[in-house]
């Protein structure tokens, strides 16, 4: 009995006709504090985080990469910053993964100095293959059919990846989808906290998400990480809401798209009156600052789906945002 308890190794007991369970290729509960392990040891990493976090600066002018309204729409609404920590709240059927693409496309053409990355966390595998096909960006990916392991090591080596060049002073942007999926994902994986909250999520399944998103900064004198990612909102799933509500309000630039408006056929389908950049004067133009707050103003006594409208048609109406506003 005494070398029973002494003994180390419990498989040796297994019965003889019992495999030994095969060892797996990550860690089926990550620790925490893995990421803040990882980065420490790499000097970039180290830099990075060390670094002094600032406004996000300069602009990404996402019209001078495309002639989509959308993008148009973006730099009048919710301007991007390099830097921006970005949420794009999304209800299904709302236009997202299309709009995601112009993104992409858009700060491609007018930054192709700058490195960016998509990553695709639990999508359908034809909708990967679309997404490598139509964005000129490296695609990082691992589909629905993959393992719940494969997703948090694609998501893990993507960002320490961004992370190190981004201390070594490039400017990167990593596009997410989904953000709610990877929450689920880290859900599913982690031993339980003992503390559950609302529609089965423990309380600390979010944790790694939220590092990952809060690491988007600008670093001062230095380089910058940009990360939009999108959440799922109206899934029917009251995990996919308590998830969205942990990280409504992290970020410093929130686009919502609208399936009311999406459903009228009008693109962008963006709820005008609740998106927005903080800070968006340190971003714009000084000549824009006033025709842009004149233009919310106007769309602000309009309802969700007429705010749209008149947004699109004075886009349609002018060639460019600098015509439109030197209208106003």
């Amino acid at each position: 009995m005494k070398n029973f308890r002494n003994n180390r190794n419990p498989r040796s007991f297994a019965h003889p006709w019992q495999k030994p369970k095969p060892q797996r290729a990550f860690p089926s509960h990550p620790n925490p504090r893995r990421t803040n392990e990882t980065r420490s040891s790499d000097p970039a990493e180290q830099a990075f985080f060390a670094g002094t976090a600032i406004d996000p600066a300069p602009r990404f002018r996402l019209e001078d990469g495309s002639k989509e309204l959308t993008m148009r729409a973006m730099d009048l609404v919710a301007p991007i910053g390099m830097g921006q920590r970005g949420l794009i709240v999304a209800p299904p059927g709302s236009g997202k993964t299309t709009f995601l693409k112009h993104i992409c496309q858009a700060i491609s053409r007018s930054h192709p100095e700058v490195k960016l990355y998509c990553l695709l966390i639990d999508e359908r595998p034809e909708e990967v293959t679309d997404f490598k096909r139509a964005v000129p960006g490296e695609v990082r990916s691992s589909s629905s059919d993959e393992s719940y392991d494969h997703h948090i090591q694609t998501a893990d080596d993507l960002m320490h990846q961004a992370f190190r060049e981004a201390g070594a002073g490039a400017n990167v942007v990593v596009v997410v989808d989904s953000l709610t999926r990877l929450a689920r994902v880290h859900n599913a994986e982690r031993r339980s906290s003992g503390r559950t909250l609302s529609g089965g999520m423990d309380a600390r399944a979010l944790e790694m998400p939220r590092r990952i998103f809060g690491a988007a900064r600008k670093i001062e004198n230095g380089g910058s990480l940009t990360i939009l990612a999108t959440i799922l909102v109206e899934t029917g799933s009251r995990m996919d809401e308590v998830i969205f509500e942990e990280f409504k309000g992290t970020g410093n630039m929130e686009i919502y798209l609208s399936r009311e408006i999406s459903s009228r056929r009008i693109f962008p389908a963006i709820d005008i009156a609740r998106s927005g950049t903080r800070k968006e004067e340190l971003l714009l133009a000084s000549d824009e600052i006033g025709p842009v707050r004149s233009l919310r103003r106007v769309l602000a006594d309009l309802g969700r789906v007429e705010a749209a409208q008149a947004l699109v048609a004075a886009l349609e109406k002018h060639s460019t945002n600098h015509e439109l506003l030197a209208s106003l």
